[in-house]
């Protein structure tokens, strides 16, 4: 019986993602901007000089490789916590053991992944040894350091913006582990067919964790001809079918809707119904989706379109009533007719014009003869005087806004 790829591989257990990690600058790929020869960061990295920093990227960006790999570099002494799980005492116990390193001039680089989960106090207790240089300090991040990390942290460090790696670098990650004899799959014989490995890379959305992943699952399910394991598409789908598209509570779940609602603005029907596949596909909540149709169908369709809030509205009961997954169809009926619908933001810069002259200051009292008068002394006082009944009169003349107020235009078509 033939041997699995995990029996056979002389890493034992170890996934193959890890066992691929670059161990060097030079092994990196897809951040040639950020760490390419020539760029700022490499430059100071290549002269000796160890900057704290900020990573911030989607997850499998390389935040960790980066990181350790930057220790090698300067041959700083690498230490690696997480937020999720540790605490001031573990940090504390790192900057000890830093101190007595510095003494004998080795540097100490401390890793932090998921900074952004270390509350306000945690992240304030860094400062010090951050700013001795008692440490060099990495943090790592998904989430929006603007919001996720302290103003007085941040500053101390050097925002570094990790893009998703782009579809040609992850063919060549994804090549160089089916090549690798040491580390990657190059010991066994396997093919990864073309339209499998263009699969792969599009379905990795730049995640080179979840690439490498896939790669080495399909390898193991695929059909073996010849003594040659053949990885098709189909493997490649059946390996990738269960990986998670955006956390739905960070930033990227707050881009995919922003590109949904900015793509139904802006009458692109297609780009409106893919984004919201996305968003389905991620497992967002049917009916926070519906709640941003209803929304947008008074915001940017308005009085365009009057059937536009009723029918976003309708839809939100259809998903409500029927559930998912067939729930959909209304939710793809709204956004394609929301996209194709005519746009008008009258509704929102009538209320935002008005708003701003009651904000400052625009606070008179109710003329009197609009006034409510339900006895007899606000009748004599004149509450109600001279107030003319539309539908007796459709076109007398009559004011309705405070007296210096009057003639203010706050809709326009």
């Amino acid at each position: 019986m033939e041997r699995s790829l995990f029996e056979e591989s002389l890493s034992g257990s170890i996934p193959l993602a890890a066992r691929m990690r670059p161990r060097t600058l030079e092994e990196i790929l897809g951040h040639d901007e950020v760490l390419g020869a020539g760029s700022p960061l490499r430059t100071s990295l290549d002269r000796g000089a160890l900057p704290s920093l900020l990573l911030w990227g989607p997850p499998g960006s390389g935040k960790t490789t980066i990181a350790r790999a930057i220790a090698a570099s300067v041959g700083a002494h690498f230490e690696q916590l997480s937020a999720v799980n540790a605490g001031l005492a573990d940090v504390r116990r790192i900057v000890a053991d830093a101190r007595e390193r510095r003494a004998v001039g080795r540097t100490t680089l401390l890793f932090l992944d998921e900074i952004h989960r270390f509350n306000k106090a945690q992240q304030d207790a860094l400062l010090p040894d951050v700013e001795e240089g008692t440490i060099a300090l990495i943090g790592a991040t998904t989430e929006n350091p603007s919001f996720e990390v302290n103003p007085a942290l941040l500053s101390r460090l050097r925002v570094v913006v990790l893009a998703p790696i782009d579809d040609e670098a992850m063919q060549r990650i994804v090549d160089r582990a089916l090549a690798d004899s040491d580390r990657g799959l190059g010991a066994h014989r396997i093919e990864l067919a073309p339209e499998a490995r263009a699969a792969l890379v599009a379905m990795a959305s730049g995640d080179a964790r979840s690439a490498l992943g896939g790669l080495e699952f399909a390898a193991s399910i695929a059909p073996v001809r010849d003594g040659v394991r053949r990885i098709d598409l189909e493997s490649v789908r059946a390996a990738m079918l269960h990986r998670g598209a955006h956390d739905k509570s960070g930033d990227r779940h707050f881009d995919t809707i922003s590109a949904f609602i900015k793509s139904i603005r802006g009458s692109d029907a297609d780009a409106s119904v893919y984004w919201l596949a996305r968003l389905i596909d991620a497992g967002e909540d049917p009916l926070f989706i519906a709640r941003r149709l209803v929304i947008l169908a008074s915001e940017d369709v308005g009085l365009a379109d009057a059937a536009a809030l009723p029918l976003a509205m309708a839809a939100q009961q259809a998903v409500h009533f029927v559930g998912m997954p067939e729930g959909y169809y209304p939710l793809a009926h709204a956004t394609l007719y929301l996209a194709r619908a005519p746009k008008s933001n009258a509704v929102g810069r009538a209320y935002s014009a008005a708003l701003a002259d009651v904000t400052q200051g625009a606070r008179d009292p109710v003329p009197l003869h609009l006034r409510n008068a339900p006895t007899g002394l606000m009748r004599s006082l004149g509450y109600g005087r001279d107030y003319i009944y539309t539908h007796d009169d459709p076109d007398a003349a009559q004011e309705f806004l405070p007296e210096r107020l009057r003639g203010r235009r706050y809709f326009e078509e």
